[in-house]
């Protein structure tokens, strides 16, 4: 069990329905490879994948079991883009953001091109996201759905009543309907993944915990009953970074996400909650996320909390939340309830680092993981086989350890204490 972790966050509803994955014994003895990648999650698989399809012999260990952190037990929801605006990515990184905004828009249909290219099975619905606003933000939304037209995407704008008409519910003034997003479990796609990467051929341990990581004329990472050797290192721990490299550890903020689900919902709901099947994500600075998954429970997320209390506090404002958006949900049981480390970055863009030669570092998907980090894994892998292309897809910048990091909870607290209060006031 990883350090601090709630052992009942990880007991979600998707760990009770994912299909199995493959074989990935614990490592015993010594291994050799071109790629060691350090974490199970949607990157590492990804960043797994890519590399072994493109050539190279590939190692992954993890801590725990094969998407057993966020990947596993986020909202499922498989979304476009970043948390920062194109024009805003595009000011700072000048010709290479518009292929990183190019990279983020494309990542759902890489998602879903790897369910169907090989045959995982994880409930994939492909009715597009909701990002629905309240009146305060409505400007904003609008703004964000011009740029990504201008772009070519699909994204259509949507007034209060359609918005309403959409979900079934709710109260927002408006929101923005970009079809290129989509839903799936998260931990069953974790596992498809997972498997993909054994069929290409590279060597999964679970329960294998990296220790040391160090450079001995190769790499070798160090693990409680076994050793890797490689030329190269691809860490991929994202909010589960520890002390293994202390300043990946304090690039990013962990924060808890967590997630409240019904059973099925009874057919005289369905056809008034979300009947189409979009997911909805709103834009308040102490978010929601919704959606119903494909065998069709409601399932709801939003800011979790580090302590018991905390948290169960945190899950009964979801279900409160839940309930003043959806009133028909009312005295139906919330069968589930987890979460998950999300890693957040100080300037809410995924960070891709190699802090020293042969040892690389992605991560810090800001909420996005999903889609994102699976497309982060694709320029990873390709570029440590030497695709040229690969390394124009996103920069390489050096790790930037957050200030006072140690003193994070206590600012993720205050900071959304502060958020929940300037959305209840309407506060820009």
């Amino acid at each position: 069990m990883i350090e601090n972790e709630q052992p009942a966050l990880a007991a979600s509803l998707w760990t009770t329905k994912a299909a199995p994955g493959p074989e990935a014994p614990a490592l015993s003895g010594e291994v050799e490879a071109d790629l060691c990648i350090v974490g199970g999650g949607f990157a590492g698989l990804s960043t797994a994948l890519h590399a072994a399809e493109a050539g190279l012999d590939v190692v992954l260990i993890e801590a725990e079991s094969l998407g057993w952190g966020a990947s596993g037990r986020n909202g499922g929801q498989v979304l476009p883009g970043l948390k920062e605006n194109p024009r805003e990515v595009e000011a700072r990184f000048g010709p290479q953001g518009t292929r990183m905004i190019e990279c983020a828009g494309a990542a759902p249909d890489l998602v879903f091109d790897l369910i169907e290219r090989h045959g995982i099975s994880c409930g994939a619905m492909r009715a597009g996201w909701i990002s629905a606003a309240m009146s305060d933000g409505l400007t904003a939304a609008r703004d964000r759905g011009a740029q990504w037209r201008a772009l070519g995407a699909d994204v259509r704008d949507l007034s209060g009543p359609e918005t309403r008409e959409m979900l079934g519910g709710g109260y927002y003034a408006g929101a923005l309907w970009d079809r290129r997003g989509g839903g799936v479990q998260p931990l069953s796609y974790a596992r498809g993944l997972a498997g993909a990467a054994a069929s290409a051929g590279v060597r999964l341990y679970s329960h294998t915990p990296a220790r040391r990581v160090g450079h001995e004329g190769q790499w070798r990472i160090e693990t409680p009953s076994g050793r890797v050797s490689a030329q190269r290192v691809a860490l991929c721990t994202n909010g589960y970074s520890g002390p293994l490299l202390p300043e990946l550890q304090r690039n990013v903020v962990p924060v808890v996400s967590i997630q409240i689900a019904t059973d099925r919902l009874p057919r005289d709901l369905t056809p008034d909650i979300l009947p189409q099947r979009q997911v909805v994500s709103d834009t308040r600075r102490q978010l929601l996320y919704f959606r119903r998954d494909a065998e069709g429970r409601f399932v709801i997320g939003g800011a979790g909390a580090y302590g018991g209390v905390g948290l169960s506090r945190a899950f009964r404002r979801l279900e409160a939340e839940a309930l003043q958006l959806f009133p028909q949900l009312g005295g139906l049981a919330w069968q589930y309830g987890w979460g998950g480390r999300v890693a957040v970055t100080t300037d809410h863009l995924p960070h891709l680092a190699e802090p020293a030669p042969g040892l690389f570092t992605a991560g810090g998907f800001n909420g996005r993981g999903l889609a994102m980090a699976t497309m982060m894994g694709r320029i990873l892998g390709r570029r440590l086989a030497g695709d040229a292309e690969a390394e124009a897809d996103w920069p390489l910048e050096p790790l930037r350890p957050i200030p006072l990091h140690r003193f994070h909870r206590l600012g993720v607290r205050t900071v959304i204490a502060t958020a929940g209060l300037r959305d209840r006031l309407r506060i820009p």
